[in-house]
């Protein structure tokens, strides 16, 4: 296996060039668990942890590596000690679970990030919405799987309210369980193209994971009957190769997505609220009851619902408090750096 297999190309070269000492190695991070990492490198897979240096200099919890990172290591010594990490071409982040301001990467240098939805209780056009805000921010292309097919009865309309609010976006219905329609996945299956698979837990996200391995690999549970959730059955993200040469990601579920994005992934989500709203008669129209207001006009005229306008407002608040809590966070930590300096380099006598 080369590094080209997994993912190498110019672009990480010149950063590997630019930064590396001589000597030094690359390697992709495999497998994350407790910042204890599994590489793939030019001499196979080999265990690795960050330095002393990496972790004195890190500053916040995205600057360690993630699966999917390219990382410079130290090969000599067992187990390789990583120094730095490449500059990501893309990386699928969300806020930390709790009242913590900080990204909490999931996984990074992906080129697609497959929504899995399941058609059964689980279904819901909200969470699809927040799902694609936040893969807009993170520099990959979304494609959303829409599940279980073999137990929906009403397929063409579900899969027309998901077009309605995809916008471009690919929307594919598949079963998992039952190997159904998975061949409308090959295009985007490439050798050395990097998928991630996002969820809820009991949307057979590991079932899709087996399927396209070829074998099973990852445990499968049911899910419950009353809500169609399941328990989560993948404990840690790591990297499978799959038979096309494609690299699979399957993260743990995610029970408490919070946004960690820009104003403009939220407003890509929403071209079509954004549209409208450029012909509302003042440009910082909150579409409450503003006169000259396109939206409420196309509330009115049938032409927006209002649920949708509800989760556009509601990802809007929580962006823009988001935002402030980084100011915030970035403001403190300004004042530690500069208290820190004045500490180390007292006023003369």
């Amino acid at each position: 296996m080369t590094l080209q297999q997994f993912g190498w190309c110019d672009r990480f070269a010149q950063a590997f060039n630019a930064i590396a000492p001589a000597g030094f190695a690359v390697g992709r991070v495999l497998v994350e668990q407790r910042q204890r990492y599994q590489l793939w490198t030019e001499n196979g897979e080999v265990a690795a942890v960050v330095s002393g240096k990496f972790r004195h200099e890190a500053t916040q919890a995205s600057d360690f590596p993630a699966v999917g990172d390219w990382v410079v290591i130290q090969p000599e010594v067992v187990p390789a000690l990583i120094q730095a990490v490449l500059p990501r071409a893309s990386q699928f982040a969300r806020k930390v679970a709790g009242s913590q301001t900080a990204a909490q990467v999931i996984a990074a240098n992906i080129d697609t990030v497959f929504i899995v939805c399941g058609l059964d209780g689980d279904f819901n056009l909200r969470r699809i919405e927040r799902y694609l805000t936040l893969i807009w921010q993170s520099g990959a292309n979304p494609v959303i799987l829409l599940n279980k097919i073999d137990v929906c009865d009403r397929l063409e309309l579900k899969l027309a309210a998901v077009e309605a609010i995809a916008f471009g976006v690919p929307v594919i219905g598949l079963s998992a369980l039952q190997n159904q329609g998975l061949e409308a996945l090959n295009p985007f299956l490439l050798p050395g193209k990097t998928i991630a698979l996002i969820g809820s837990s009991g949307v057979g996200k590991s079932t899709l994971t087996n399927q396209l391995l070829g074998h099973t690999a990852q445990a499968t549970q049911a899910v419950r009957l009353d809500d169609s959730r399941g328990r989560h059955t993948t404990t840690q993200r790591q990297i499978w190769q799959l038979p096309s040469g494609a690299l699979l990601i399957d993260t743990p579920g995610l029970r408490e997505v919070q946004l960690w994005s820009t104003a403009d992934s939220v407003q890509e989500t929403f071209a079509d609220i954004e549209a409208i709203a450029a012909d509302c008669h003042f440009r910082d129209c909150h579409h409450q009851q503003e006169p000259g207001c396109a939206v409420q006009q196309a509330l009115a005229a049938g032409t927006l619902e209002q649920h949708r306008l509800a989760s556009y407002q509601k990802l809007q608040r929580e962006q823009a408090y988001l935002a402030q809590r980084q100011d915030q966070h970035n403001s403190k930590a300004r004042w530690k750096q500069i208290h820190k300096a004045m500490r180390q380099h007292p006023k003369r006598q």
